[in-house]
């Protein structure tokens, strides 16, 4: 099987489902394998993350003269898919008010939030009746959090995950141009909100991180345009919970599989935080990504990468690299060898993924504890999705 049998099978039903048997495959062709013309495939820890921390490698911008689809424009403007020097000038901006310190002083705020929903799936788990994980739980929790964060209204925030669902398969690999047409209208209203609470905000301030961007926005420094201050604020609330969704999500699954690692972990044999770091690599939230090659004479393991080639990024490929992880498809929460590429490297590492440690890491042990006869109640189902790796359902039962 060559690269480019592998991607077309990545982009099948069942290759989403289970990728990792084709990220085996795509190891053995070499740390860099061609797909076509123009297009590489890039599978080894040592390579991607070489590509991800390299600067000269950057995110493919619009051809001149191409009509942008309204998710891909919502995207775009945003830190998520910017170039220097724009990725620089924004994310500084961000950076400075999203900082440590703020999301260290959500701590009190996450497990209160953690303990609310606790007390939520005692009462939908009543006499033994099945509920949805995903739905009551996963989702929940850090979408209360980022919204927390942002100073989304209470009120407001059961609303989010539907858009922000539509919206993120503009990030797949081949996006099938009818999604996007749900896609672009999940960026619309998801625009238009922010642009009303922008409004707000800038008439009442507090202390969130929606009021902090537009007092640094509204120094007029030339960092962030109105534009690009919606943009961000849609791309900070949807992957403030979508890849923690997942983490939740893919996390318990594991446990369900694992009933003597539920005990150690219960019992503090194994570290909570070796736990979710392992579960980052295991069944990474985020398995791919692309970049470009923005300067000539590149290269990547050797194979020289012309200026405008493209290159698919594995990021699950690269967790489960033989040669950074012995026995990678072992799950081993003692394993030591460094972080996973799970929220990337580099300048586009992932501004929440301390945010998202934190809430798993506050999650797993108070779930764990709470119900001590938590069980899977039938089949779960996975998203149809192979950026963004989650579950869309995960039923399961508990006993207070």
């Amino acid at each position: 099987m060559d690269a480019a049998a592998i991607i077309e099978a990545l982009t099948t039903q069942q290759g989403r489902t289970n990728p990792f048997p084709l990220y085996t495959r795509a190891l053995e062709l070499g740390p860099v394998a061609v797909i076509a013309d123009g297009w590489y495939l890039v599978s080894s820890h040592a390579a991607v993350n070489r590509v991800l921390r390299d600067p000269r490698f950057g995110i493919a911008e619009p051809a001149d003269g191409s009509t942008e689809h309204d998710a891909l424009a919502a995207l775009n403007r945003s830190i998520l898919r910017a170039n220097p020097p724009g990725h620089g000038r924004m994310r500084s901006l961000i950076s400075s008010v999203f900082t440590p310190r703020r999301v260290a002083a959500l701590r009190p705020a996450v497990e209160k939030a953690v303990d609310l929903l606790l007390d939520g799936l005692s009462d939908a788990g009543a006499d033994g009746a099945p509920f949805d994980f995903m739905e009551e739980f996963a989702f929940q929790l850090p979408v209360s959090v980022i919204c927390e964060l942002l100073g989304v209204p209470v009120a407001d925030r059961h609303r989010f995950r539907a858009p922000a669902a539509d919206l993120t398969v503009a990030l797949e690999l081949t996006a099938d141009p009818a999604d996007l047409e749900p896609a672009g209208a999940a960026a619309r209203e998801l625009s238009r909100y922010f642009r009303e609470l922008i409004t707000e905000r800038r008439g009442d301030p507090g202390g969130d991180l929606i009021s902090a961007l537009i007092a640094a926005r509204d120094t007029d420094d030339g960092r962030l345009s109105d534009v690009e201050l919606v943009a961000n604020l849609v791309v900070l609330l949807v992957a403030g919970f979508e890849t923690t969704t997942n983490l939740l999500g893919n996390g318990l699954a594991i446990l369900f599989e694992r009933p003597r690692l539920t005990a150690r972990l219960r019992s503090g044999d194994v570290p909570i935080a070796g736990f979710v770091e392992e579960v980052l690599r295991y069944d990474s939230p985020v398995q791919a990504t692309l970049r470009v090659a923005r300067a000539d004479g590149l290269a990547v393991d050797g194979r020289p990468i012309p200026k405008g080639g493209q290159l698919v990024l594995l990021i699950g490929s690269a967790n489960r690299d033989p040669d950074r992880y012995p026995d990678p498809g072992g799950f081993d929460p003692t394993r030591v060898g460094g972080a996973p590429l799970a929220f990337g490297a580099g300048a586009h590492v992932c501004l929440g993924n301390s945010l998202a440690r934190l809430e798993a890491g506050t999650a797993f042990p108070r779930l764990l504890d709470r119900f001590p006869d938590l069980a899977p109640a039938g089949a779960p189902t996975r998203r149809d999705r192979l950026v963004l790796r989650g579950y869309e359902t995960l039923p399961v039962t508990v006993t207070a």
